[in-house]
């Protein structure tokens, strides 16, 4: 399985070939709670890094999630229109959210790693 990237809006990155496939991490997943809704972007619409493109519902709070790199939507997960709870059980795996063809790779070179990740959450509680 290819490296997870990880911005500090607590969005996953992994890339396959010139698409990232794009979630919310366990600890935003766990912050929020029993996920109960999510609302999706279409296929085709480009987007810029940091822009909102999805939002989450749970029985706590609606959050944005947002883009962590640019480029075009190719994909989302259809699964969690029917599904929702995808994203408490499997944050970091089924439930994804979508994919993205990069727009220009390097981005992600702005994005840390598990350990960096990991390290910016503690230093948030």
């Amino acid at each position: 399985m290819a490296e997870l990237k990880f911005s500090k809006d607590h969005e996953w990155v992994r890339l396959e070939g010139n698409v990232a496939t794009v979630g919310i991490t366990d600890h935003a997943q766990t912050a929020l709670g029993d996920v109960v809704f999510v609302d999706l972007p279409e296929a085709g619409r480009e987007v810029a890094a940091g822009e909102s493109v999805a939002v989450v519902e749970s029985v706590k709070a609606a959050s944005d999630v947002y883009a962590p790199v640019a480029g075009t939507i190719t994909e989302s997960n259809a699964a969690l229109a029917d599904d929702p709870s995808l994203v408490n059980g499997a944050a970091q795996s089924e439930g994804w959210f979508f994919k993205i063809e990069l727009a220009d790779a390097s981005e992600l070179d702005g994005l840390m790693d598990a350990e960096a990740y990991q390290t910016f959450v503690d230093s948030q509680s």
